[in-house]
C-alpha cells in the first residue's frame, strides 16, 4: 500500500496541528493539537481535531510523535488518548508541558510517555524515526525524519533559522544538509505558517 499522508489540521491555519503518516503496516501521528475559537465561535473552549480518521487505522497506529511544547501542537492530546492507547514520544520540556495537561483531565498516570532526546534514533512501528533539534520560539523542539519502505519523508515541526537560539540549540541545518546529500528524500514537510507574507 502506497503511504497515505493525512492533515488533520495546520494547513491555512494557525492551530490544530496534526498530521498522520500511514504505510499500511503502521502508521504515526505527528502532533496532536488545539485551536483557540474565534469571535464567532460563542461559548467553545477550544477546538480540536476530528481524530475519527483514526478509528480505521487504529490497529496499526504506532505513536504520536511531538514536535514541540505549544497548545497548537499539544493541546489535543488529552483527547486522543482518550481513544489511542499509544507511546507519546517528545522531548523533556515538550513532554513536561504535555503531564500538566494531562493530569487537568485525570490521565497523567496512564499516558505511555516515551522521552527523547533532540537527536535520538528509534523504531516506531515499521518507521525508523530520527530526532532533528529545531529553533523555535520554545525550547526543546524538534523535527522528525520518518523513514519507511516508501520513501524518507522529513516533517520539520514549527522551526526558524535565528543567529542566537533561545535555548542555543540552533536548527540542524548541517544534519538536513547531509541528509539531502546522503539520501533520496521523498518529501518535506514544512512549517508554512505566514508562508504567504
Amino acid at each position: 500500500m502506497p503511504l497515505r499522508v493525512v492533515p488533520l489540521g495546520g494547513l491555512g491555519e494557525i492551530g490544530l496541528n496534526s498530521m498522520l503518516f500511514d504505510d499500511g503496516g503502521s502508521a504515526l501521528l505527528v502532533d496532536a493539537g488545539l485551536m483557540f475559537p474565534d469571535d464567532t465561535m460563542l461559548g467553545i473552549d477550544f477546538v480540536i481535531p476530528d481524530f475519527g480518521v483514526l478509528r480505521e487505522t487504529a490497529p496499526h497506529l504506532s505513536g504520536l510523535l511531538l514536535t514541540h511544547g505549544h497548545e497548537d501542537h499539544i493541546g489535543g492530546v488529552a483527547f486522543f488518548l482518550k481513544e489511542f492507547d499509544v507511546p507519546v514520544y517528545g522531548t523533556a520540556l515538550t513532554l513536561g508541558l504535555l503531564k500538566h495537561r494531562l493530569a487537568e483531565y485525570g490521565l497523567n498516570g496512564s499516558a505511555r510517555l516515551v522521552e527523547i532526546g533532540r537527536t535520538a534514533r528509534f523504531r516506531a512501528g515499521s518507521f525508523d524515526v530520527e530526532a532533528f533539534p529545531v529553533c523555535h520560539s520554545i525550547p526543546d523542539g524538534v523535527g522528525y525524519i520518518l523513514r519507511c519502505g516508501e520513501g524518507v519523508f522529513v516533517h520539520t515541526g514549527d522551526f526558524k533559522i535565528h543567529p542566537r537560539p533561545p535555548d542555543g540549540v540552533p536548527t540542524a541545518m548541517a544534519r538536513l544538509e547531509r541528509l539531502y546529500s546522503e539520501e533520496a528524500v521523498t518529501a518535506l514537510f514544512s512549517d508554512s505558517t505566514n508562508v504567504e507574507r
